[in-house]
């Protein structure tokens, strides 16, 4: 009863992180950092999405792949249900296949690495796992390659400075990408904080170790 009740409290944190992330990646940040608009390259969900790695690794940790797997699909179902509610459905699916690839990668990563020194596999899998959500996301989203999803956003696929301050050009959302993930590092880093935190708290159920 218990372990359902903990279980439950990961689902809705995760559907929080994902209605949230949602949400606030319609608001552009605001300001200037060095000369460079920060509206032009970020959102405020770009803050809050990499905690959804946070839950899954501590679910991980705690009730081992098998569970994580089952967080992150209540997450997946409310990350589509409420994409395709709020934004374009080529968006509703780049947002829903990066979520559930990066997710299950992150939770294969953990698994290898858990028995490693604490802060490399949440780390590590939050890392790699980011890499390939951000592939996915801004590739289906405005690749032109994949305009089977959708019509093509014209501002996001012109030429432009790369970050805004560079001699060389790229499509913007490849500058979209790049700060994307730039924060998504960032954050994973910080993240490590809470999950060193909870890990004395949270602590694995009997036979898990061993049985990954």
């Amino acid at each position: 009863m218990q372990a359902n009740r903990i279980t439950l409290i990961y689902v809705l944190l995760m559907t929080a992180v994902v209605v949230a992330s949602n949400v606030l990646v319609q608001y552009p940040l605001s300001g200037e950092l060095f000369g460079i608009a920060l509206g032009d390259l970020l959102t405020y969900g770009a803050f809050t999405y990499p905690v959804a790695f946070l839950i899954t690794d501590l679910t991980n940790r705690q009730f081992g792949p098998r569970v994580a797997r089952r967080v992150v699909a209540a997450g997946f179902v409310v990350a589509v249900a409420f994409s395709f509610a709020v934004s374009m459905p080529r968006i509703a699916i780049a947002s829903g296949s990066a979520f559930l690839a990066g997710q299950l990668l992150d939770i294969a990563v953990f698994n290898r690495l858990r028995r490693q020194s604490w802060w490399r596999a949440p780390l590590i899998a939050s890392l790699i796992g980011s890499v390939l959500d951000t592939v996915i996301f801004f590739s289906f989203a405005f690749a032109p390659v994949f305009s089977i999803f959708g019509p093509n956003d014209d501002f996001a696929i012109a030429w432009a400075p790369v970050l805004g301050i560079f001699h060389a050009e790229a499509p913007r959302w490849i500058s979209w990408a790049m700060g994307d993930f730039s924060v998504k590092v960032l954050v994973g880093v910080v993240m490590l904080l809470p999950y060193g935190a909870l890990m004395t708290r949270l602590k694995p159920m009997p036979g898990i170790e061993k049985a990954v």
